[in-house]
């Protein structure tokens, strides 16, 4: 995969208390990408974007809130969430930083 395909897979880490509790105990990452990104291709662009073996990867589609400024009101965009679970022994490096 290219630079620009990981990019286009892979948005950004989700970094909450919750993603770390999960990252320190069950070895699972959570990530936002794509709206059209499917399984295999998540686990393809995290395998190849930080050279780790992935096992599972399951995926959310996040509501977006209704938010209100005065009176107007807006929508936030829906977006999609992956939990992303590493075999034994790896471990992402990026995340060990923060």
């Amino acid at each position: 995969m290219t630079k620009y395909e990981l990019l286009k897979v892979i948005r950004r880490p989700l970094i909450t208390e919750k993603a770390n509790e999960q990252k320190e105990s069950l070895q699972k990452y959570l990530f936002e990408v794509s709206m059209d990104a499917n399984k295999v291709s998540i686990g393809r662009a995290v395998e190849a974007a930080f050279g780790v073996k992935v096992t599972t990867v399951r995926t959310a589609i996040v509501r977006g809130d209704v938010k209100r400024v005065g009176r107007f009101a807006g929508r936030r965009p829906n977006w999609k969430k992956a939990t992303v679970t590493l075999a034994a022994g790896h471990v992402i490096d990026f995340f060990e930083e923060v």
